[in-house]
Formats: C-alpha cells, sequence, structure tokens
C-alpha cells in the first residue's frame, strides 16, 4: 500500500502545481506588468469553482462507467491532460490580451476552463481511488501524504518558477509554464502506472455518498449552530482565500518586486502553513480547539494588517512578516476549524455535514476572489491610486477574520451534538487535502 499511496501523493501534486502558474505568476504578468482589470483576472479566476458541482456528476458517473476496464484512471488522466493543456495556453492569454483584448480574452476562458474541468474532473476521481484502495483505516493517512507531498511541491514550483521567470518576457514564460506542464504531466503519468486494478463486472459498484445542494442547504438551516458555522466559514474562508491572486501584484505595486521575487510568495507562505500544521499536531489534544482556532483567525487577521501596514510605510521587510504570519495562521486555523468541521456533524449524516461544509468551503472562494478583484478595482477608481485597491481589499478580509472571530464564540457545539465525532489529527489534514 506504501507504494499506491506514494503514487496517490504524486498525482495529488501533480494536479496541484500546474495551479501555482496561474496564481503565483500569472496574476502578476496580467494585473501589474499589462495592467488588465483585476476583476477581469478574478472572473477568470473562479472558473473551476464555478464548475465544481459537476464533480458530484462526475463520480457518480464514473461509478457506473468504467473505461477499458477501470473506474478512475481514464477519468484521472483526462483531467490531468485537461490541467496540463491550460498551463500550457494561459501564456498566451498575456500575450494576445495586450494585441488584441477581445481574443486575449476568449484565450483566457478556454485556458482557465480547461484547467477548471481538468481539476475537477480529476480531483473528485483520485480522491476516490484514495478512498478505495486505502480502506476507511488507511484512508487518512494515504490523504495526509498526498497533502503533504502537494504542500512540498507549491513550495518548489514556487522557487522554480521565480527562477525561471526573473523579469517578464513572452517567451520566458511560455517555456516556464511548459516546464510546469510537463513536470506536472510526469508526475502524474508516473502515479497512475498500474495503480488502479481492473473493474470486474462481478464487482458490487460502491454507493454514492453524495448529496444534493438543496439537501445540504436543508441540513444547514435545520439548525442554528449549523447556520452560524456555515457563515462563520464562509466570512473565514473568504477572507483568507480572496488574496490569492492579489499579494503578488502588490509585492510589485508596492515595493517594486521584480517578477521573481514574487513568485516565491506562494513558497514562504506554504512552508509557514506546513509548519503551521506540526504546531497544530502538537497542540491536538493539549490545549482547546477553539483556542486553537481564534489563534489561527487572529494569526491571520494580524498578518492582513501587517500587510496594510507595510504598504503604508513601503517596507518590504514589514510585507514579508506579514505574510509569514498569514501562512502560519491560515494552517493553524484550517487544522483546529477541520476539528470542528467534524464535531458539527450527525453520526448517521456525516457525508451530508461535511458535503455541506464542503459546499461552503468552494462558495467562500469563489466570493473571495471576485471580492477582491471587484472591490480592488473600485478603491483604485474611486482613490485614482491603484495601491489605495489593494489596501482596501486587505483591510476588508481583516474586517472579514474579526467578524468570524466573534462569531466563533457563539459556536456552541454541545447545543448541536452531545456527543462529538473525535477524528484523529491525521484525518483531520486528510479533510483538508479534499
Amino acid at each position: 500500500m506504501l507504494i499506491k499511496r506514494l503514487q496517490l501523493a504524486l498525482i495529488h501534486t501533480a494536479v496541484a502545481i500546474t495551479l501555482v502558474p496561474f496564481n503565483s505568476t500569472l496574476n502578476r504578468v496580467m494585473i501589474f506588468d499589462l495592467g488588465i482589470s483585476k476583476t477581469i483576472f478574478t472572473l477568470l479566476a473562479i472558473f473551476p469553482y464555478v464548475l465544481s458541482p459537476i464533480q458530484v456528476a462526475i463520480g457518480s458517473f464514473s461509478d457506473r462507467h468504467p473505461i477499458f476496464g477501470y473506474r478512475r484512471v481514464p477519468y484521472i488522466l483526462a483531467g490531468l491532460i485537461l490541467c496540463v493543456l491550460g498551463v500550457a495556453i494561459a501564456p498566451q492569454i498575456a500575450v494576445l490580451i495586450s494585441k488584441n483584448f477581445t481574443l486575449g480574452i476568449i484565450v483566457g476562458v478556454i485556458a482557465f476552463g480547461m484547467w477548471g474541468m481538468g481539476y475537477n474532473l480529476s480531483a473528485v476521481s483520485y480522491l476516490s481511488l484514495a478512498s478505495e484502495l486505502s480502506g476507511e483505516k488507511g484512508r487518512g493517512k494515504t490523504i495526509a501524504t498526498m497533502f503533504i507531498a502537494m504542500v512540498f511541491g507549491l513550495i518548489v514550483t514556487g522557487i522554480s518558477l521565480s527562477n525561471m521567470v526573473t523579469t517578464y518576457d513572452p517567451e520566458t514564460l511560455s517555456r516556464a509554464f511548459l516546464i510546469v506542464a510537463v513536470s506536472a504531466l510526469t508526475l502524474g503519468l508516473l502515479g497512475l502506472i498500474k495503480l488502479e486494478p481492473p473493474f470486474k463486472s462481478e464487482d458490487s459498484i460502491p454507493r454514492s455518498e453524495a448529496y444534493t445542494v438543496k439537501e445540504m442547504t436543508a441540513a444547514i438551516t435545520a439548525n442554528p449552530v449549523a447556520r452560524i458555522f456555515f457563515a462563520y466559514l464562509l466570512l473565514l474562508l473568504a477572507a483568507i482565500l480572496g488574496q490569492d491572486v492579489l499579494l503578488e501584484p502588490f509585492g510589485a505595486q508596492a515595493f517594486g518586486m521584480t517578477l521573481e521575487q514574487t513568485s516565491r510568495i506562494v513558497s514562504i507562505s506554504s512552508f509557514f502553513t506546513l509548519i503551521a500544521f506540526v504546531v497544530a499536531a502538537i497542540l491536538e489534544g493539549r490545549v482547546k480547539k477553539k483556542y486553537i482556532a481564534q489563534s489561527g483567525n487572529l494569526g491571520a487577521l494580524i498578518g492582513f494588517l501587517i500587510i496594510v501596514l507595510s504598504g503604508l510605510t513601503a517596507s518590504l521587510t514589514t510585507f514579508y512578516i506579514g505574510i509569514t504570519l498569514l501562512g502560519f495562521g491560515t494552517g493553524i486555523s484550517t487544522v483546529a476549524n477541520l476539528s470542528l468541521m467534524f464535531d458539527l456533524t450527525v453520526p448517521e449524516k456525516v457525508g451530508l455535514y461535511i458535503g455541506a461544509w464542503g459546499f461552503s468551503n468552494g462558495l467562500s472562494r469563489l466570493l473571495g476572489l471576485l471580492m477582491a478583484g471587484l472591490v480592488a478595482d473600485l478603491a483604485t477608481q474611486l482613490t485614482g491610486n491603484a495601491l489605495s485597491g489593494y489596501l482596501v481589499v486587505f483591510g476588508l478580509e481583516a474586517f472579514m477574520l474579526f467578524l468570524a472571530a466573534i462569531m466563533l464564540y457563539r459556536i456552541d457545539v454541545g447545543a448541536f451534538q452531545k456527543q462529538a465525532h473525535e477524528p484523529s489529527f491525521v484525518e483531520k489534514v486528510a479533510l483538508a487535502a479534499e
């Protein structure tokens, strides 16, 4: 099982690293170097999350329609290829948009659309396969291994891109993105070799645990504590995830950071998020989970405030401190809030509630990214200062985290359920990877 676990980790890493060029390099080039509207870029960036509901249909379809005797590998491969093609095409957005805006946007829709469809197609398939191959007892370790490998992949990819693309040049950008695409395809193909046993007609088809949006909404609205937790997650995650596409162009705008420097931001943030998971593991069972969650929330909040301060004082050192705190706070908050998420489930309907919280995650990322682009552009137009747009967004995200911190005190697990489901730390990390 160890080899298969590592193969699954390779696949998960392969898909994950294809997002790095979009959110750590292309965003900087389009928003800062080419002066494209932040709103336009974020409208492209939310494509994968608009498409995310198709995961339910994909999972159900692949259960019942094996291809050449395999129920998961063909869908993983198709998704991986789409992700890779999306990355390979992406640099052409920057090349074309300055020459023919309409054509550039069309290519952007194609590139982001391919990546989004590929991500949704592959993710639901390899996570299903991970669960099937590992069994209930081994699932946590498998997904945790996949997650850790992914974080290392993000760090390495960020550093590699920063070394390959030191300044914006269309040819250099295209070559770097192509290298990431080929690397991802290679990792994914290695992971797929003899990974899934062929499906036999006499094998039983597993029961799907997918729930409709209507069922998940009903589960949330039926319980007052669940409603508060849903709103809490929405605020928290929209704030934390909404900055994904703005930090790199902000670094360029506020401090004159080179493309090489801004491409390393994702590596720095991911590194401290990884450290935060280790710290959270040590605190597990020793400190109340609400205290841990609150410390993570407030750490991210302070990180945003320090980033705002760095922009006001033009201090690059302060900026690095801010992104360090943001990455660390995000890691602590993720683990602790996942623990609360497990607590806020009904034992006989775990899948339903976890699906509901997962739905909140996807919705918050979509709203957070869209909000970031719209507010940044609006603030820039009102003030006539490009830097103010970023600072307003980061300040707003800090305020959203403040509201979330207040709401956290109103979440009473005991009122929701007397006997809480208590997973291991590994299982919490496993859910984070999903």
